[in-house]
């Protein structure tokens, strides 16, 4: 459909854009001087964002931009990050490289008010703290000893959130008239608690240890 472009970004969500149609080849091209660096682009990508800076620069509207002896829009920004706001504009797609660092994309995407592109970084960066705010789930062991006949026992005992994780024949320790008593070791698991205060606390357990 002429005048409009869905673009698909890098989380799944869908950028739609109105888009002006040129109105000629003398004002298709658009020459930008970021921070030092030309960058060449088209008045339709510009535009694609209608509320940003970039579209009301390359619009005519008056915004304080002068132009350098080549023509080109001078804009006092930093021209690393300058190259992955265009890239959006293009396709739709965050694309960084692995250096680059998302605070810088966001802080520059908010300058030229690239609302999409804005809301795109801080769903990644709420995710990327959110994941790293993930502590990994701490265990408490114990050893218990018991007799085989004690097993079934002890299991009927166990709290809820132990579970088995070896269990170790030691031999008969002594003889209880004319049978051996095979003692075993059983070690058995259980996840910690996270109290509020960050605190990890450990549940009671109902198991009865052998001295």
């Amino acid at each position: 459909m002429e005048g409009r472009e869905n673009m698909q970004d890098a989380v799944g969500l869908s950028c739609t854009w109105d888009i002006p149609p040129p109105t000629g080849t003398h004002a298709k091209w658009v020459r930008l001087n970021v921070g030092g660096t030309v960058f060449l682009t088209t008045r339709q990508t510009l535009c694609r964002e209608q509320k940003s800076f970039l579209c009301r620069l390359c619009q005519g509207e008056e915004l304080q931009s002068d132009r350098d002896e080549t023509g080109a829009y001078l804009i006092d920004r930093d021209p690393t990050y300058f190259g992955p706001i265009l890239n959006f504009l293009r396709h739709g797609k965050l694309v960084l490289d692995k250096d680059m660092a998302e605070e810088g994309v966001l802080e520059e995407a908010e300058f030229y008010n690239i609302g999409p592109l804005i809301r795109i970084i801080k769903d990644r960066l709420e995710e990327k703290d959110y994941t790293v705010t993930q502590v990994p789930p701490k265990h408490v062991y114990r050893v218990l000893q018991c007799q085989e006949e004690e097993l079934t026992q002890m299991v009927s005992t166990m709290s809820d959130g132990w579970r088995f994780e070896q269990l170790v024949n030691i031999g008969s320790s002594y003889t209880y008239g004319n049978e051996d008593q095979t003692e075993f070791l059983c070690v058995v698991s259980k996840e910690l608690c996270n109290s509020p205060n960050g605190l990890s606390s450990e549940p009671s357990h109902k198991a009865k240890v052998r001295p």
